[in-house]
């Protein structure tokens, strides 16, 4: 299977992600998360960098989970120039409160 490259924006909007992700793990082991999330440790270290301009869904969906972050918080942050309009975007990603 032959893969097209990534538009420009796919891969900033891939390199948001990981800094995203990066800041919201702060001083967690990217072990422990990956630990968590199911994912090898080496998934999340290429997420984190940028260099996957495109993660699977689920990815990043386990990835938020274990960070405990919502998936609409972390597509607010990330999604880009057309942040601007939508609701909740350009702020820090906060954590969800853990259900008892």
């Amino acid at each position: 299977m032959v893969r097209l490259p990534h538009a420009p924006e796919d891969v900033e909007r891939g390199k948001r992600l990981g800094a995203a992700l990066r800041q919201a793990r702060g001083s967690r082991s990217m072990l422990e998360i990956a630990l968590e999330a199911g994912v090898s440790p080496e998934t999340l270290r290429k997420i984190e960098s940028g260099r996957v301009a495109a993660p699977a869904f689920p990815t990043v969906a386990v990835i938020a989970q274990a960070l405990g972050l919502s998936l609409d918080a972390v597509w607010a942050e990330i999604a880009g120039p057309e942040r601007e309009s939508a609701p909740g975007g350009s702020g820090p990603l906060r954590r969800e409160p853990m259900a008892s």
